[in-house]
């Protein structure tokens, strides 16, 4: 099934600003970039975001206050355990999704432990990516 192919209107505009964002959008930035689209309100952007985070296909960076389209939104094994990492560049805002099943692990053995029930999980690592660094 073709999720994209479901969106309503907005939530394709919306998608496609962060799609071709260079750097994470806070949603004010997504509304002053579609108001030549008929966006008038903070409000219209959010119901759309709220969707495309419900589906998958965008990530909220809670660091930043900002979002992100998901860079594999057909990865939906990832999407379901809940963890998902971002490393975050602190020079040119460059957003690295990855996952890794090791530390989907630990965070699965600390949870049984501790009888923990996360509903969410999001990892954020910030820093200098290879190409600023050199």
């Amino acid at each position: 099934m073709n999720q994209t192919a479901e969106l309503t209107r907005n939530q394709s505009l919306v998608l496609g600003v962060l799609k071709h964002a260079a750097a994470p959008r806070s949603a004010y930035d997504i509304l002053d970039g579609l108001r030549g689209d008929g966006f008038r309100a903070p409000l219209q952007v959010y119901r759309a975001l709220d969707k495309l985070m419900e589906i998958g296909l965008v990530h909220r960076l809670e660091s930043l206050n900002a979002f992100v389209a998901c860079s594999d939104p057909h990865d939906h094994a990832h999407h379901n355990h809940g963890v998902t990492a971002f490393a975050i560049c602190e020079d040119c805002g460059s957003v690295t999704e990855f996952h890794d099943e090791m530390i989907e692990g630990r965070l699965a053995a600390w949870q049984k432990a501790e009888s923990f029930t996360p509903e969410k999980t999001t990892i954020e690592l910030r820093g200098h990516c290879r190409d600023c660094v050199q």
